[in-house]
């Protein structure tokens, strides 16, 4: 359990591509330390020198379910604060990986999985993914910056507003999603094209992802951590903890959040 590194196996290997793949039992709701132990894997990973592209991946029936509510409602303010800084540093570390990375997606891809998804270069997604924010019915907000740079604006606002999902045919309609293939194809299909990207000149590489970075419309750091102080207000007002008591009523797992 935890957030581990690998090479691909055969092939690969020797093409130029790391593999950061979380696993977070039973949903892949991540505590604080594994949100900073996420950043510090993608943020290492481009920063060798070997590596041209970055698979993020996960074990598991879903991608990402966020971040772990239980977790919160234990400890309060310190795991708020904790997992805002979290959440903030793993988002910003595939976003700046000097390197492309490749976000497969299979299964459930929610709040904090939105945050990774959408600051990823390319998304790779089985056929039965779907994304979505379900911060509203959490007792958060956050991570429409991300969820911005996946669908229209209209549609983002009201996916954000109803806690609806999207599927991945649909994110693929919107030129979002790369490709679209069954689940047992995922990895390798995100490899093969991590490998066409890995194939290119390792310095040329590393400057394309800086110039991309450089012409991007919207600072995602800054927004993000805009939409974090409302994620604080809404903790500090009570807000919060009445929709997240609702929510623990509902018979759902408790487990999911951005």
């Amino acid at each position: 359990m935890g957030v581990s590194t690998s090479s691909p196996e055969n092939s690969f290997a020797s093409k130029g591509i790391s593999v950061v793949t979380v696993d977070f039992p039973p949903v892949n709701a991540l505590p604080v330390d594994g949100w900073f132990a996420l950043a510090d894997a993608v943020r290492a990973a481009g920063r060798d020198p070997g590596v041209r592209c970055v698979v993020l991946a996960a074990e598991g029936r879903g991608f990402n379910a966020g971040v772990d509510i239980k977790e919160i409602q234990a400890r309060g303010q310190s795991a708020l604060v904790g997992v805002n800084r979290g959440c903030f540093e793993a988002f910003a570390a595939v976003y700046e990986c000097e390197v492309p990375v490749v976000a497969a997606v299979q299964g459930f891809c929610l709040g904090g999985g939105i945050g990774l998804v959408g600051n990823a270069d390319v998304i790779v997604a089985s056929e039965d993914a779907t994304f979505g924010l379900p911060e509203l019915d959490r007792g958060a907000l956050g991570a429409a910056t991300h969820l911005a740079r996946l669908v229209p604006q209209h549609l983002m606002r009201a996916l954000y507003y109803t806690s609806r999902t999207a599927t991945a045919a649909e994110l693929h309609a919107h030129g979002s999603v790369w490709r679209v293939v069954p689940r047992a194809e995922l990895l390798p299909s995100a490899l093969e094209l991590a490998a066409e990207i890995a194939a290119k000149d390792g310095e040329l590489i590393r400057l394309a992802k800086s110039a991309i970075n450089g012409i991007d419309p919207v600072d995602v750091r800054r927004s993000y951590r805009f939409e974090q102080g409302f994620t604080f207000e809404a903790s500090v007002s009570g807000v919060a903890d009445r929709v997240r008591d609702t929510f623990g009523t509902t018979g759902t797992t408790g487990r999911e959040e951005a």
